[in-house]
């Protein structure tokens, strides 16, 4: 038996789809089968609240009477560098960049930095921000220079874009080096002290579709507490990546590309986020909905955390020189949220990047979206890159 996302929608706008979490269907499909499971049940949900570096946004700033061309000029928004190589109204500020001349931005400056992921919480949570401007002039946009508070009422329109986030698997980050080390995913202590990982596991959005069967380009989604969609597969998607029997990947794999109204946003699914000797990152919540479209969907969603594997990696030697990421060991997601991992016969504390508890919240608010009639799902437009080859158990 076969359903299609018209169907569901259907069911939606009915009241009647039925509707889990990627962890309540765990169960589900233990004490049911697959079988009757994908019979009964219309969407699963997804979710995740991580930081997501490759993050940013579009601004379009209302022009004063006497217009000014940013594009090709410069511009900052409370200290942090936007892009200014579009056009006249329009610049973007990426979540990493970092305030310029800034004593808090040198190499290990404590515990706070404040960068672009700031501003953009700033502005949603309804705070102005200092903007200052320059530009050569020209006789269509005269004004030179510009400098004023501005809020998203003050934008004609603010545009979430974000080239790469959701990996879909991701490493877990070890230091077999003599000295601790301040990277990405946090510091790391000398002689495998620690262990951090950063992926929601069971409740991951690509993990419960790995061959994107259902996620494709013009999925809608729920991200940062507003509805966007897929904009493209994300940069350094990778979907020929080794995979588990069960389609899992052993590496990071896949990626998206998000895009929605920072407008409609919300600061308790979007959150700044700074790491000591390293910088800034914008911690976002995404959520997908998973159309149950036959049995196989329904076994993939079924994937719990101790089915997925994720490579154990020492940054410590090769991540950082470029040598090549050097694999220890593979190790379950069951294992690293139990809170020791053991490698080369040692026990290794572990920490996740990921919020699990907030990843559990935003499944669960989408799951409501969806019973409530609030949120539709779409047909993807088109297909996000595959593996080349999709070989499937049989």
């Amino acid at each position: 038996m076969s359903k299609t996302i018209a169907e569901i929608n259907q069911k939606i706008r009915s009241g009647s789809a039925v509707v889990f979490t990627a962890e309540e269907i765990i169960d589900i499909t233990r004490k049911k089968g697959i079988k009757r499971a994908a019979q009964e049940v219309d969407v699963v949900t997804t979710g995740t609240f991580s930081p997501m570096c490759s993050s940013g946004a579009f601004l379009n700033l209302k022009q004063p009477k006497e217009k000014m061309k940013l594009g090709g000029g410069w511009a900052t928004l409370n200290g942090v560098p936007a892009y200014c190589g579009l056009a006249a109204a329009d610049i973007y500020i990426g979540a990493t960049g970092a305030t310029e001349n800034d004593p808090r931005n040198e190499p290990y400056p404590g515990k706070f930095r404040y960068g672009g992921a700031h501003v953009i919480e700033d502005l949603v949570a309804g705070k102005k921000v200092h903007l200052v401007a320059g530009s050569y002039g020209t006789d269509c946009y005269p004004k030179r220079e510009r400098e004023q508070k501005i809020g998203l009422e003050d934008l004609n329109d603010a545009v979430l874009f974000n080239p790469r986030n959701c990996y879909q698997n991701y490493n877990v980050a070890i230091n077999l080096s003599d000295k601790a080390i301040y990277t990405y995913m946090g510091k790391l202590k000398p002689g495998m002290g620690n262990a951090n990982y950063c992926s929601a596991g069971q409740l991951s959005p690509l993990l419960n579709d790995p061959f994107y069967r259902t996620i494709g380009i013009g999925t809608r989604v729920f991200i940062g507490g507003a509805q966007g969609y897929v904009a493209w597969n994300g940069t350094q998607h990778n979907p020929n990546a080794l995979r588990l029997e069960n389609g899992v990947p052993r590496s990071g794999a896949g990626t998206l590309s998000l895009i929605a109204d920072l407008k409609q946003m919300s600061p308790q699914w979007l959150r700044a986020v700074s790491y000591t000797g390293y910088g800034v990152s914008l911690s976002l919540a995404v959520g997908v909905p998973i159309p149950i479209l036959d049995e196989e969907m329904m076994e993939f969603v079924s994937v719990s955390d101790a089915d997925i594997k994720a490579p154990v990696v020492d940054y410590g030697t090769f991540y950082p020189t470029g040598a090549g990421e050097t694999k220890l060991a593979e190790v379950t997601y069951a294992e690293l949220k139990s809170g020791s991992i053991e490698v080369r016969g040692k026990k290794i504390p572990t920490g996740c990047f990921s919020s699990y508890s907030k990843a559990r919240e935003v499944a669960g608010l989408l799951k409501q979206q969806i019973q409530q009639g609030q949120f539709f799902l779409t047909q993807a437009v088109a297909a996000l890159p595959g593996p080349a080859d999709l070989e499937r158990r049989a």
